[in-house]
């Protein structure tokens, strides 16, 4: 009986995904931030059918994220509270992302990426993702909202976890609004930093910069053709993962030609042999694959990448988070 039910979640596990994203398009957790409502309550407040509502709630307490408080009444569990707006680290935006339509077909496309080894994104879609984003700026503002709330924990992790006071300028490359490079700069009074990606991303930076706006700048353009010049340190969290081997040697050999002797690297990134949690770092690799071609890799991986651009891994650092910070210096 075990085996047939550990299929069943396995077959299904698509469908709590989007009963989760519905609830986070309603915003559920926000209503139910104040205490337990009645599903006419919700209905009303969403304007969504209430006998479905009703069905959708008792199917989202199977799988925890709410609890059922009699009389068809519900109140946020843990998990959901989680998925409040105002939560220091919600997930809500990153499951609005999740679930989008032009994210999720991409996986019913795997077997394309599992036979040819190429991204799904454009089989799906007839673009690239990256220029799928930029032609549809709404999609480009979920996907950025939910890369800046997957970078919250992210971000604090790293500052716990590596001095940033021995630079005195740091350049994060493919930083999009700001986060790391918010956190970083908070943490470090007396560092400058840069903040680097496409153009149409860093548009929206002001808002995070804010506290840190006098020691930071913005500067937007293409890591394959150059970044900011003469950075003590080169941060890139989650900018290799999204590049087949080619083109992520292409961008570190971009970071080498523009950084003094003496700079340092940072890669901030998952690593598939020393994975706290290996369910999730092999489906994130999955999801690059599908998405950009691009893969989660294993440290001697990472060092061969490296090494092809110039650079030598001297250390990789693990944060409270699954992601590791790998640490490299150009080569004599």
């Amino acid at each position: 009986m075990e085996t047939a039910r550990q299929v069943h979640r396995l077959v299904t596990g698509y469908q709590v995904s989007q009963a989760v994203h519905v609830a986070a398009r309603l915003g559920l957790s926000d209503l139910l931030a104040d205490g337990p409502k009645s599903v006419a309550e919700l209905a009303e407040a969403t304007g969504a059918d209430a006998r479905s509502l009703a069905r959708l709630m008792r199917g989202l307490v199977t799988v925890g994220l709410y609890v059922s408080v009699g009389d068809e009444r519900f109140a946020n569990s843990e998990t959901g509270e989680a998925f409040r707006s105002d939560a220091p680290r919600s997930a809500a935006d990153w499951v609005r992302f999740v679930g989008r339509p032009f994210h999720w077909q991409v996986f019913g496309a795997l077997e394309h990426s599992v036979r040819t080894g190429e991204a799904a994104f454009a089989d799906v879609h007839g673009l690239s993702v990256w220029d799928y984003l930029a032609k549809h700026p709404d999609e480009q503002e979920v996907f950025d909202r939910a890369m800046t709330a997957l970078s919250r924990t992210v971000s604090d992790a790293v500052v716990e976890a590596y001095d940033f006071s021995q630079f005195g300028t740091v350049v994060d490359v493919g930083g999009g609004r700001g986060m790391l490079l918010s956190a970083i700069l908070a943490r470090c009074p007396s560092a400058e930093g840069v903040l680097f990606d496409r153009p149409e991303v860093v548009a929206a930076a002001e808002e995070l910069l804010a506290g840190v706006a006098e020691r930071s700048r913005v500067v937007g353009g293409s890591f394959f053709d150059s970044v900011p010049p003469d950075g003590d340190v080169y941060v890139l969290k989650s900018v290799i993962h999204d590049w087949p081997d080619a083109e992520s040697i292409d961008i570190l050999n971009t970071c080498r030609r523009a950084m003094p002797p003496y700079g340092r690297l940072l890669l901030v990134e998952q690593l598939l042999d020393q994975a706290p949690d290996p369910v999730r770092t092999a489906f994130s690799d999955l999801t690059m694959l599908v998405m950009a071609g691009g893969q989660e890799r294993t440290t001697d991986e990472y060092g061969a990448l490296l090494a092809a651009a110039g650079f030598h891994l001297t250390r990789t650092i693990p944060t409270t988070t699954d992601f590791f910070l790998i640490e490299a210096t150009p080569t004599n």
